[in-house]
């Protein structure tokens, strides 16, 4: 445990130390766990998104980015598909190699259901753009895009309850509460646009960030534990590693959403701010009390006006002195190190917890 902390110490401070860059070179760790996930998980996800009728089948590719709009093979960038290896680096931790290969339907189904977010979400908040490409309601509409991610939800929850695993049931009824508290912390996002900027407190948007993003990273892990057989201690405990871990991750995407560069994030320069989200670093600088956070307030209380790309710089430049940046990258930290402690609860050996750490480490450490 004393070893295990020691690291836990050191990751935090990094972290802390950051501003979302790529990372140390010990990054590289992580991305050879993300590509050995792939290899697992990608054809059983492949077969999985075959299976549909072809109107979702296509919109479902394009969205993945194995083809082009007109139906034609693409190898455009899929995502990271982090929260399925946080799945098989789970099970791993706790049951070994043979308990990860048995988890390969659950991680499948963990990568359908945040797909099937990212549908939602991108038609809800209007972004036209994911992963360097027009997203996909751009491309083939409202309706469509919301069918597909329909799809992907259903087929998720399919393969849970055909896997004859014993874990399957639980996973599918876990993951099922899950997508209940995601559609709860969407609706919170949502719900906070329309509100004035001095009428969010910090807590709340917290609990809305780890509704809507920790939820589901917690869930990977557990449905790992599961299938590796974890006590319901186990269970619970890598949960919250995933729920904390998922907060600073979150954290640090409002970060990269303000400050991130459009060449690595695929969307443009200060889209948060554009939009006048209620990010983390933004509600932390408004209720600073600073006269920074005043000019903030004023800035956000109107529409943007397009095209005023010098309006985005000073509304950046605003939350950076009210410390809304700061507030942020520390509290990512923070989070950070309270995942590593319920980690530790379970896995006190770091070399079994390494997968889990490195995961935890790359995504709090990136800049796109």
């Amino acid at each position: 445990m004393a070893e295990f902390m020691t690291e836990t110490k050191q990751r935090s401070r990094e972290v802390s130390a950051g501003d979302g860059g790529a990372g140390p070179p010990d990054g590289q760790e992580a991305s050879a766990i993300l590509e050995r996930s792939r290899a697992f998980v990608d054809p059983q996800l492949r077969s999985a998104v075959e299976s549909l009728p072809g109107s979702m089948r296509r919109i479902a590719g394009y969205h993945l980015g194995w083809e082009h709009a007109d139906g034609t093979p693409a190898t455009d960038n899929a995502g990271k598909a982090i929260r399925p290896a946080l799945v098989l680096a789970a099970a791993a931790a706790l049951g070994g190699p043979g308990a990860r290969a048995a988890a390969v339907r659950a991680a499948a189904a963990v990568e359908l259901v945040h797909n099937f977010t990212l549908l939602h979400d991108d038609v809800m908040d209007r972004d036209t753009s994911r992963r360097h490409r027009p997203t996909a309601w751009t491309v083939f509409g409202d309706t469509d895009a919301i069918l597909a991610g329909d799809a992907l939800q259903a087929l998720a929850l399919q393969l849970l309850a055909e896997d004859p695993h014993p874990a399957s049931g639980p996973a599918a009824a876990r993951l099922a509460a899950c997508v209940v508290e995601l559609c709860a912390g969407q609706h919170a996002d949502t719900s906070l646009e329309g509100r004035a900027p001095d009428d969010v407190t910090l807590d709340e948007v917290l609990v809305m960030a780890e509704a809507k993003t920790g939820a589901l990273i917690g869930c990977a892990c557990a449905l790992g534990a599961l299938y590796a057989g974890g006590t319901d201690e186990e269970v619970a405990a890598l949960d919250g590693f995933g729920r904390q871990a998922g907060l600073a991750f979150q954290l640090i995407d409002d970060v990269i959403g303000i400050w991130g560069d459009p060449q690595r994030t695929g969307k443009p320069v200060g889209a948060d701010l554009v939009a006048r989200k209620k990010s983390l670093p933004v509600v932390a600088a408004l209720v600073s009390g600073t006269p920074a956070s005043a000019e903030l307030a004023e800035l956000y209380g109107k529409p943007y006006v397009d095209g005023d790309t010098a309006e985005i710089a000073r509304t950046a430049l605003a939350v950076e002195r009210a410390g809304g940046r700061d507030w942020a990258q520390a509290e990512a930290a923070d989070r950070m190190a309270r995942a590593m402690q319920e980690l530790a609860r379970v896995v006190p050996d770091p070399d079994g917890a390494g997968g889990l750490l490195a995961l935890a480490e790359f995504v709090t450490r990136r800049s796109g």
